[in-house]
């Protein structure tokens, strides 16, 4: 009888380890998979190191808005503008370079004002008025992108670089440069932020007041915290760093364009979830979301390189949030 209890205690938590460790285990089994059936006239094509960066590259984008969507998620809430916002920021840096003669760091500087502004309006409706995030995201996501829209007549902007009246600043150009050839400066800049940000949210007063929130408003509120001031901080930071990645976005493909992000919200909710941030808050960390996107970054990838119909990647996607939030369901239950 009591080797019958220890196997099912060793059983039990075996399978608690396999839960909590999830995220890390898919990412691996991708991972594998993909070094597996990559592999055209001998060549393996997904470990070519110059393919491992182009994942790097895609993913930070998605990577960089996904952190701000976990402490959104965090705090119970969400933040579907984040998209729009991309578009948003990608349009005005580029008017602002190309047709207002801004240089790189006022460029920059206001772009970024513009996105922390957004956030702020964000963040006010839904603590001052009282409305679900969701509705009010929902309804800023149209306003950015007719915003977008408007500030460039419905059209991109392309962006040539140079010194003179219609270029953009030669800096701006950075943010596709590879160092060394083979390192993007987009992956630089979203490891910084990781790590910036998963220092903020464990080590920071701001941090584990919004883990407080998220677990429980109202014994936060009366514990002292300012709930309303942590939830508009919260969104300011997501919509700054939907503005960074905005700005990359537009440095990479060399355009500043309103039509896009459009979906980015989906994928920046897909890493969170995927990542192990539960959807009703309170739970999560910084470090998994980056699992997170970089399992979406490599399921991309692996399933391009197989030649696999995009519009079949978003079913996938979808079908990997509801596997995520129904294994943290499961989790909770237990």
């Amino acid at each position: 009888m009591n080797i019958k209890t220890s196997l099912n205690k060793n059983n039990v938590s075996v399978f608690e380890l396999l839960k909590q460790f999830q995220s890390y285990i898919a990412l691996i089994a991708i991972f594998i998979i993909a070094s597996i059936i990559c592999v055209k006239n001998g060549r393996n094509l997904f470990l070519d190191v110059r393919n491992l960066m182009n994942v790097l590259r895609a993913v930070s984008e998605n990577g960089i808005i996904a952190i701000g969507m976990t402490i959104i998620i965090l705090l119970g809430d969400i933040d579907l503008s984040v998209g729009s916002v991309v578009g948003l920021i990608s349009t005005g840096s580029a008017a602002l370079m190309v047709n207002n003669g801004l240089g790189f760091i006022p460029a920059v500087s206001v772009s970024l004002l513009i996105g922390a502004v957004y956030g702020l309006f964000n963040g006010t409706v839904v603590t001052r008025m009282k409305i679900q995030a969701f509705i009010v995201t929902l309804a800023t996501m149209n306003i950015a992108r007719g915003l977008a829209r408007f500030w460039s007549n419905g059209i991109g902007i392309p962006l040539s670089y140079g010194r003179g009246e219609g270029l953009a600043a030669p800096e701006f150009e950075w943010l596709q440069v590879r160092i060394g050839g083979i390192v993007p400066v987009p992956a630089i800049i979203f490891l910084v932020l990781i790590i910036v940000f998963s220092v903020v949210m464990n080590k920071t007063r701001f941090g584990r007041q919004v883990y407080a929130i998220g677990g429980n408003a109202t014994a936060a509120h009366l514990s002292g915290i300012h709930v309303q001031r942590i939830k508009t901080a919260a969104f300011v930071i997501s919509a700054v760093l939907a503005s960074i990645a905005g700005m990359i976005h537009s440095a990479q493909i060399s355009q500043g364009g309103p039509n896009e992000g459009i979906g980015y919200e989906l994928n920046a909710i897909a890493a969170v979830a995927i990542g192990g941030t539960s959807m009703s808050g309170g739970k999560g960390t910084i470090f998994g979301t980056m699992i997170g996107a970089l399992i979406l970054g490599m399921l991309d990838n692996m399933l391009g390189l197989k030649g696999v119909n995009s519009n079949l990647q978003l079913v996938v996607k979808g079908l990997l949030i509801i596997i995520a939030v129904f294994a943290q369901a499961t989790k909770k239950n237990d």
